[in-house]
């Protein structure tokens, strides 16, 4: 028992942790795109909108 928690549990916890790594992985990568193709996007009159 670590920090008041049985052993199964540290399984669920490390298994949810490598599944969720790609989703975060592709998220990133969505993100920053998402934020470059904001930043080339100009108003009419040059303002960011």
């Amino acid at each position: 028992m670590f920090l008041g928690l049985a052993w199964y549990w540290w399984l669920v916890i490390v298994a949810a942790l490598i599944i969720s790594i790609p989703f975060k992985v592709k998220f990133m990568k969505w993100w920053s795109k998402r934020q470059q193709e904001k930043k080339g996007q100009r108003g009419k009159w040059g303002d960011d909108e």
